[in-house]
Protein backbone atom coordinates (compact mmCIF):
# COMPACT_ATOMS: atom_id res chain seq x y z
CA UNK A 1 0.00 0.00 0.00
CA UNK A 2 1.32 3.13 -0.75
CA UNK A 3 1.60 5.83 2.44
CA UNK A 4 1.95 9.25 1.81
CA UNK A 5 5.08 9.74 3.58
CA UNK A 6 6.86 8.05 0.50
CA UNK A 7 5.67 11.10 -1.35
CA UNK A 8 7.23 13.53 1.62
CA UNK A 9 10.40 14.73 0.29
CA UNK A 10 13.79 14.21 3.00
CA UNK A 11 13.60 17.41 4.15
CA UNK A 12 10.25 17.46 5.17
CA UNK A 13 11.15 14.61 6.78
CA UNK A 14 13.87 15.59 8.64
CA UNK A 15 11.96 18.93 9.79
CA UNK A 16 9.01 16.31 11.39
CA UNK A 17 11.97 14.39 13.11
CA UNK A 18 12.96 17.40 14.36
CA UNK A 19 9.82 18.95 16.00
CA UNK A 20 9.45 14.66 17.12
CA UNK A 21 12.56 14.75 18.95
CA UNK A 22 11.76 18.14 20.54
CA UNK A 23 8.65 16.97 22.05
CA UNK A 24 10.62 13.64 23.36
CA UNK A 25 13.25 16.17 24.63
CA UNK A 26 10.89 18.55 26.50
CA UNK A 27 8.53 15.91 27.61
CA UNK A 28 11.24 14.06 29.49
CA UNK A 29 12.49 17.06 30.96
CA UNK A 30 15.68 17.75 29.25
CA UNK A 31 16.57 21.54 28.22
CA UNK A 32 18.90 21.83 24.55
CA UNK A 33 21.75 22.79 26.60
CA UNK A 34 21.29 19.19 28.97
CA UNK A 35 21.40 18.08 25.52
CA UNK A 36 24.37 19.79 24.09
CA UNK A 37 26.47 18.63 27.09
CA UNK A 38 25.46 15.22 26.54
CA UNK A 39 26.18 14.70 22.93
CA UNK A 40 28.74 17.41 22.30
CA UNK A 41 26.66 19.11 19.57
CA UNK A 42 26.08 22.78 19.90
CA UNK A 43 22.29 23.80 21.29
CA UNK A 44 22.68 26.14 17.65
CA UNK A 45 22.75 22.50 16.05
CA UNK A 46 20.09 20.88 18.13
CA UNK A 47 17.92 24.61 17.98
CA UNK A 48 18.19 24.04 14.09
CA UNK A 49 17.17 20.86 14.10
CA UNK A 50 14.51 21.14 16.15
CA UNK A 51 13.02 24.11 14.35
CA UNK A 52 12.99 22.64 10.90
CA UNK A 53 15.79 25.67 9.94
CA UNK A 54 18.89 22.62 9.42
CA UNK A 55 17.87 19.12 7.51
CA UNK A 56 21.41 18.57 7.16
CA UNK A 57 21.79 16.76 10.37
CA UNK A 58 23.76 13.76 10.02
CA UNK A 59 22.96 10.34 11.20
CA UNK A 60 25.68 10.22 13.66
CA UNK A 61 24.71 13.26 14.99
CA UNK A 62 21.00 11.87 15.22
CA UNK A 63 22.30 9.26 17.27
CA UNK A 64 23.88 11.07 19.51
CA UNK A 65 20.74 13.15 20.09
CA UNK A 66 19.03 10.03 20.86
CA UNK A 67 21.40 8.92 23.21
CA UNK A 68 21.38 12.14 24.84
CA UNK A 69 17.83 11.78 25.74
CA UNK A 70 18.18 7.92 26.65
CA UNK A 71 16.29 6.85 23.51
CA UNK A 72 18.79 4.75 21.54
CA UNK A 73 17.34 1.70 21.94
CA UNK A 74 14.56 2.90 19.92
CA UNK A 75 16.90 3.05 17.04
CA UNK A 76 15.93 -0.37 16.07
CA UNK A 77 11.85 0.11 14.64
CA UNK A 78 13.98 2.41 11.84
CA UNK A 79 15.00 -1.51 10.79
CA UNK A 80 13.23 -3.72 11.93
CA UNK A 81 14.29 -7.29 11.98
CA UNK A 82 12.51 -9.02 8.67
CA UNK A 83 10.38 -11.63 8.39
CA UNK A 84 12.13 -15.05 6.70
CA UNK A 85 11.82 -15.31 3.17
CA UNK A 86 8.88 -16.72 1.39
CA UNK A 87 12.38 -18.92 -0.36
CA UNK A 88 13.77 -19.96 3.26
CA UNK A 89 10.39 -20.64 4.21
CA UNK A 90 9.64 -23.29 1.06
CA UNK A 91 13.21 -24.31 1.15
CA UNK A 92 12.18 -25.40 5.33
CA UNK A 93 9.68 -27.04 4.48
CA UNK A 94 10.66 -29.06 1.56
CA UNK A 95 13.51 -30.39 4.16
CA UNK A 96 10.92 -31.99 6.46
CA UNK A 97 9.10 -33.64 3.75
Amino acid sequence: MYSEIYATSGSDLIRYLGRKYSLYRKRMGYKQKDVAEKSGLSVFTISSFENGSSTGITLASFIKLLRAIECLDEIDKLLPELPESPRALFKKHNKRQ
